[in-house]
């Protein structure tokens, strides 16, 4: 699966993988837009000194070498890694993250950053992120929010929730 074989391409990279959470299953973003997604959120190791920007660049080249070509905004793509978050790293600034989390949906489909924004802006909206990331990292807390993710999935809907649909059962 392109999956374990991209964990694998993020070690050779300099990004090996220590904790990953199980498959899911999930609506394509936006929905309808094409076909069911899996999903998973792994932890991984950074070398000493590594940037935001150093990490997303290795993220972009896996991202290639699987042929993702990038031809708009949630266009569909064979493989998509996003970086969701460094520690209690906020990049650029508060200012700036609050302002693309807060960006409503009709300019999130025109407008992309070009500089990294840490925690990633829709992690706290999106239930395929939070189920998988609350394996892994259910205790990380948002630095700007101060929730942890096990808050922000709890304040997800419950339908969309359900929509998450795990591939294996947990501790397989």
């Amino acid at each position: 699966m392109t999956i374990f074989v991209a964990y694998k391409a993020l070690a050779e990279l300099g990004l090996p993988v220590f904790q990953a959470s199980r498959l899911f299953r999930t609506p394509c973003f936006p929905v309808g837009a094409g076909p069911d997604y899996i999903n998973a959120a792994a932890c991984v190791t950074l070398r000493h000194g590594m940037t935001a920007a150093g990490v997303l660049a290795i993220l972009h080249a896996v991202e290639t070498r699987f042929g993702r070509a990038r031809q708009g905004r949630w266009a569909g793509r064979t493989l998509d890694i996003d970086l969701l978050a460094m520690d209690d790293s906020v990049l650029p600034d508060a200012e700036t993250q609050t302002w693309w989390r807060n960006l409503v949906l009709r300019d999130q489909l025109r407008l992309a950053p070009d500089t990294v924004i840490l925690p990633h802006p829709r992690l706290q909206d999106r239930g395929f992120v939070l189920v998988p990331l609350a394996e892994v990292a259910g205790g990380w807390v948002h630095p700007v929010l101060g929730l942890s993710v096990a808050e922000m999935l709890a304040a997800r809907p419950a339908a969309e929730v359900a929509t998450v649909i795990p591939l294996t059962e947990e501790g397989e």
